[in-house]
């Protein structure tokens, strides 16, 4: 699911908002600005909503909207919207992401569209104007402390959850997944569409749950792309706990990689000599940090080093990074430099997930129990070391949810399709046959035999990217949930 708390996700730098504006009937349609490089046929609008749909006459907000005209005349279905995951991940851009990658008789299908959701990037953003230490990317998890003591993870999410609610502004209490898919249906009203399809990724899928619950009838063709579980009593705070069931269903993939370069990077001849070589080293690092120049914090500690995996888990193409850093750290440095996102981002990104997480569903907020499941979760998942089941500032979160979570169930059209990879770190393969079992008949399944996060168009499975593509273009669902093999 982050990548801040649950999904990984190319967060844009916000400017101002789009120039056009969406009038009654229509969206008006324009150059999109900022710094961004996007495919020059990218148009960008504004769709004004409600900031509380309670009271729809009251304050409005901005969301930014984009799209690429790719449908051909006579071969034209619809719009397919990009749902961003996150939560807190921009998708303004994302039709330039993948129109190069989305197959040709897709595209003549249809028009892509992406948007930031309320609070995001160029929609009208938020800030809980955080102290730079707590946007640090490795204390956006609650990492336990070396004993697996939580006391300054308790510290930290009580800080964070009172600065939010006192700096956050109102459109911070009104973030949540009901309102982003309230958003989504305003979307495809003003842009004329009777019903619409979409493809939603990590995070994304849960909003598309949401509006294939809430709004049914408006739904055409449905992809949910790495699920998480959808447990009305849980949700993130589930998803987060996945994590380490997640890790250890993928870390074996990274070390058998490394283990198959064992001469350039020296971390062991087999996959468990791999896994030895990290629990050693974030042990070693927990006990003696290594200076890092231009990091945030300046140090490489035993869960720096746990929240740098995490990320590199995400795709292949990313493992060279983590065992780079492994190698580095072996020698006692120098270190390789991290890039970051800038701190206006980071401030955006973090309190939308927070805000999106804490408002969805209440949280537990009792200290012991949270002390209690970290010490069992630590024995059980060593590579995370019982961050996923720690306290987040949700525990402490000033405002209760205004409305009640939402139950995915059967009822409604069977045009929801969900693809998920057997090895995935953020949204494991377990929790997305929750979301396959909540949604019943209306559903079927696409298992790819792969690792990572995210499975269409991500891994080069053939049957995998085949079945997707074909229900898009053509409606053709899998009579029964599938395997697609290596």
């Amino acid at each position: 699911m982050r990548r801040i708390l649950l999904a990984g996700v190319a967060i844009l730098s916000f400017s101002a908002v789009p120039v056009a504006a969406a009038e009654a009937g229509g969206v008006v349609w324009g150059a999109c600005p900022g710094a961004p490089v996007v495919d020059p046929r990218q148009e960008c609008a504004t769709v004004r909503v409600p900031m509380d749909y309670g009271a729809p006459d009251g304050d409005q907000v901005e969301l930014a909207v984009s799209r690429i005209r790719t449908a051909k005349a006579g071969s034209r279905r619809g719009v397919l919207l990009l749902i961003p995951g996150g939560p807190g991940g921009s998708g303004i851009n994302r039709p330039s992401a993948y129109v190069s990658r989305l197959p040709v008789e897709l595209l003549d299908r249809y028009d892509l569209v992406g948007f930031d959701p309320r609070g995001v990037g160029r929609s009208t953003p938020v800030s809980c104007r955080l102290a730079g230490d707590d946007i640090a990317p490795a204390h956006l998890y609650p990492w336990p402390a070396p004993d697996g003591d939580i006391a300054g993870n308790v510290e930290r999410a009580r800080r964070i959850a009172e600065t939010c609610g006192r700096d956050g502004g109102e459109l911070l209490r009104h973030i949540s997944t009901r309102n982003e898919a309230r958003d989504i249906d305003r979307i495809r009203r003003a842009l004329g569409e009777e019903r619409i399809s979409y493809w939603g990724v990590s995070y994304g899928t849960y909003a598309g749950a949401v509006y294939a619950t809430m709004f049914p009838e408006r739904t055409d063709r449905v992809v949910l792309d790495s699920s998480g579980d959808p447990n009305p009593r849980r949700v993130a705070r589930g998803w987060a706990a996945n994590y380490g069931v997640g890790v250890e269903d993928r870390f074996p993939d990274f070390a058998a990689w490394a283990a198959a370069r064992h001469t350039e990077y020296g971390l062991g001849a087999d996959a468990t000599a791999v896994r030895e070589t990290f629990l050693r080293l974030a042990a070693g690092l927990a006990r003696q940090p290594l200076p890092w120049p231009g990091a945030n914090p300046p140090w490489l500690t035993g869960n720096v080093l746990r929240s740098t995996m995490l990320p590199a888990l995400y795709s292949d193409a990313d493992f060279p990074r983590l065992a780079g850093l492994m190698r580095a750290a072996m020698a006692s440095g120098p270190l390789p430099s991290l890039p970051a996102p800038p701190e206006p981002v980071q401030q955006n990104t973090t309190a939308v997930a927070i805000g999106t997480l804490c408002n969805d569903v209440e949280w537990p907020d009792s200290v012991r129990a949270h002390q209690r499941d970290v010490d069992r979760d630590r024995l059980a998942h060593p590579l995370t070391a019982g961050m996923p089941v720690n306290i987040f500032p949700c525990a402490f979160w000033p405002h209760p949810p205004a409305e009640r979570t939402t139950r995915i169930t059967p009822r409604g059209p069977s045009n929801v399709l969900l693809v998920n990879n057997l090895r995935d770190p953020s949204t494991p393969h377990s929790g997305a046959l929750r979301m396959r079992r909540a949604f019943g008949d209306r559903a079927r399944m696409v298992s790819v035999d792969s690792g990572g996060h995210g499975a269409y168009l991500a891994n080069g499975n053939a049957c995998g990217d085949r079945t997707v593509t074909a229900f898009l273009v053509d409606g053709t669902r899998p009579a029964h949930d599938v395997l697609c093999g290596t």
